[in-house]
């Protein structure tokens, strides 16, 4: 019976030796086996594996796969113009070095959660503290891609390889929000003025470069016009010229004519002393002139 029961007692030790040495990795993990010695912990891929039973040894299996880390509360965040923000980050990750890992974190997930949201704060606060508070809304990803680089390094120690962060939430807080929207209406109306003020001084110079091409056009116009009239005078006065040589007799009736054809309107009524000098072609052709007798004829 002692027998039995010593047989018994060996097999189950047995068993439970073997299911402590004897473990399988599958594909999305590996695992790390660590000494109670403290010696070099060394790395077993997917597969079945043995090691000695603990507390000899140990294995700790660590998920290689692509991870999101979201922190549970937003941060404060604050930018170049001293504006706070509040900030919900979503790191996405994997451990690319178990080793390293293993060794900053013992396999801890709540030690890698720990570490994460601290680098990540630090990382974020020096994105945010570059830029001012528009660049900040309108920049996300750009601000997302300098912490991602920045986190990166930081957590290069660590084993972990950093993918990328994406902002899922940038906002104001509660007793900020109402100042900073009145803030930014009164700098969208100022821009709205800026551009009316700039549209209408547009319009004015475009006005006054008119008016100035149209005042130009009307001098040349009126040089040429001038040019044009003084060649018709000079023209006119020459053949004035031509005809007074011509019979300056006539030539003095014609003016005369002209003269009170402009001195006369209808209606006017004039009283002149008929024998004055400006009516003397009314009492001949030749002025009221004598018109020399013709020369007789000579006797041959």
């Amino acid at each position: 019976m002692n027998r039995i029961i010593a047989l018994v007692v060996v097999v189950v030790v047995a068993v439970l030796v073997a299911s402590s040495s004897v473990f399988v990795v599958d594909p999305r993990h590996v695992a790390v086996i660590s000494s109670s010695g403290g010696s070099s912990a060394t790395l077993a891929g997917p597969g079945m594996h043995v090691k000695l039973p603990p507390p000899f040894q140990t294995a700790t299996f660590i998920d290689t796969r692509v991870e999101a880390f979201d922190a549970p509360d937003a941060d404060r965040y604050t930018t170049a113009d001293k504006t706070e923000l509040l900030v919900n980050p979503v790191i996405r990750y994997r451990i690319a070095d178990p080793l390293k890992f293993f060794a900053a974190t013992k396999g801890d997930p709540q030690t890698l959660a720990d570490r994460l949201a601290s680098l990540s704060r630090d990382a974020l606060a020096d994105a945010f503290s570059k830029v001012a508070l528009s660049a900040a809304l309108a920049q996300q990803e750009a601000i997302a891609n300098d912490a991602r680089d920045a986190l990166r390094t930081a957590a290069a120690p660590l084993g972990i390889d950093v993918i990328d962060i994406e902002l899922t939430r940038v906002d104001y807080p509660p007793e900020l929000a109402d100042a900073v929207y009145k803030r930014m209406s009164a700098a969208r109306e100022q821009m709205a003025a800026d551009e009316r003020a700039q549209g209408a001084a547009e319009a004015q110079q475009i006005k006054d470069d008119a008016q100035r091409k149209q005042q130009d056009a009307v001098a040349q116009a009126y040089a040429e016009a001038q040019g044009i009239k003084g060649e018709g005078d000079g023209k006119a006065a020459a053949i004035a010229a031509q005809a007074y040589g011509h019979d300056p007799q006539f030539y003095q009736f014609y003016q005369s004519m002209q003269a009170l054809r402009d001195s006369f309107k209808p209606g006017d009524v004039i009283v002149v002393d008929s024998s004055s000098d400006f009516f003397r072609f009314m009492r001949g052709p030749n002025g009221g002139e004598n018109t020399p007798a013709p020369a007789a004829p000579r006797k041959h």
